[in-house]
């Protein structure tokens, strides 16, 4: 009798297999949606387009009241990077749509929410690379020529007021492109006005304050790290897992003058949250900076459970931050 299992090369339990073919299954995750012209529930309006040949991006507007703005009425432009450890979820996903739309209509700022390419198909660094591109595209837009640009962003976009964030693994990238923008720059000039990190996704060889001893290599978010940046020099106290390391760059070197650091009571990346602050804090890092903790509250909960009360409390201060 002929099997038609295929053969497990490797796996990320719980969260995905690698089978010896090549294909990669995905364990959990939520469906891709299309954009939309006017979202029901916030009025926001939404589309996608390429940025790159390896990159794209959904972009949201907020609904305007006409006429066209002015310079002084144009909005903040949110370049935006999803969760998922590097591995899955998208920019397309629904929780990733809805977050949007709702963050977007209560900030009022047009976002441009980045589609890096996920590891294991491409590992890291490689959404790193893609996002510095995305960054770098919104950011041209401040420049008038028309290679490559979007009417949305050039008719709305104030590149005065550019901010970047993101939740886990996008926090993560966040907090890497603000120390890459403050030593090689933007495009035009532009600088990064602020930078929210949700839940970032930072871990390192040894414990911190309340996480446990007992186990620490076994951790999903131990373990998840070497799957998705096989190749990676110092492994899981490399400086972009590990702003902490001994060879890490100086968080005074962070590439904005505005930060807000969102932590959540019961998840497990809480401590490096903490850390993170108070290690820029001490630094001598000359912007303001904010931690924002909601207790009693798991691992980016605004956006998996958006319509409990704690959430709405989160979107508002990230809405906030970026008014």
């Amino acid at each position: 009798m002929v099997s038609n299992a295929k053969t497990i090369a490797s796996e990320l339990v719980p969260v995905l297999r690698v089978y010896q073919d090549g294909t990669v299954e995905r364990l959990f995750g939520s469906p891709f949606v299309p954009p939309s012209l006017a979202d029901p529930s916030t009025g926001v309006s939404s589309k996608d387009t390429t940025i790159s040949p390896l990159v794209s991006a959904r972009l949201y507007l907020p609904k305007l009241s006409p006429p066209p703005p002015t310079n002084q009425q144009k909005l903040p432009v949110l370049v935006y990077f999803h969760g998922g450890g590097f591995c899955i979820e998208s920019a397309f996903s629904s929780v990733y749509h809805d977050s949007m739309n709702s963050l977007v209509s209560r900030a009022n700022v047009i976002a441009v929410s980045v589609e890096y390419r996920s590891a294991p198909e491409h590992p890291l660094p490689a959404a790193y690379e893609d996002s510095w591109t995305a960054l770098q595209w919104a950011a041209s837009h401040s420049v008038e020529d028309t290679v490559n640009k979007d009417p949305w962003l050039i008719e709305n976009g104030d590149f005065d007021r550019v901010y970047i964030g993101g939740d886990s693994a996008g926090a993560n990238i966040a907090h890497n492109l603000t120390i890459r923008a403050g030593t090689e720059g933007l495009f035009g000039g532009v600088k990064i006005l602020g930078a929210f990190l949700a839940h970032p996704y930072f871990w390192g060889s040894d414990p911190i304050g309340s996480e446990p001893v007992f186990g620490h290599e076994e951790n999903i978010l131990y373990r998840m790290w070497t799957f998705v940046y096989p190749s990676v020099p110092g492994g899981i106290d490399h400086p972009m897992i590990n702003p902490f390391a001994r060879d890490a760059p100086s968080l005074s070197g962070i590439g904005c003058s505005r930060l807000l650091v969102c932590v959540a009571g019961t998840d497990d990346l809480r401590e490096r949250g903490v850390r993170y602050a108070k290690e820029v804090r001490e630094s001598g890092w000359g912007g303001d900076l904010e931690l924002f903790e909601v207790e009693g509250e798991g691992h980016c909960f605004h956006i998996l459970n958006p319509e409990s009360e704690s959430a709405k409390n989160m979107v508002n201060r990230l809405a906030s931050f970026l008014k």
